[in-house]
């Protein structure tokens, strides 16, 4: 069976920004931050599990300025179950660019 590849772009700004509500089983493949003002700021992206737990892909990561830093590579993957939320926030309003690739509906 083909795996169904999706991307989603979404800007972070300074409060709790949703990138992705997973709506099935979805393994994230690759996660990129952009940092697109001209001055450094600091990003934290997790998942909130679907109870209330909340898990950290990375916290207050500093992003110099006009500089992108992928969160998943060398063929790492994270597994989202039905009805996660990936979500960041940056120290500053409207400053990172995130754009997420992932495997929608993972086949077993």
């Amino acid at each position: 069976m083909a795996q169904d590849f999706e991307r989603t772009g979404q800007q972070i700004t300074n409060s709790a920004t949703t990138i992705l509500t997973a709506n099935s089983d979805d393994a994230i493949v690759g996660c990129r931050l952009a940092n697109i003002t001209a001055a450094a700021v600091t990003c934290s992206v997790w998942i909130s599990e679907s109870g209330s737990t909340t898990r950290y892909l990375v916290k207050d990561l500093s992003i110099p300025p006009a500089s992108s830093v992928e969160l998943i590579q060398s063929g790492s993957k994270v597994v989202m179950q039905n009805t996660d939320v990936l979500k960041g926030q940056s120290s500053a309003a409207s400053s990172v660019d995130c754009w997420v690739s992932r495997v929608d509906s993972i086949s077993t």
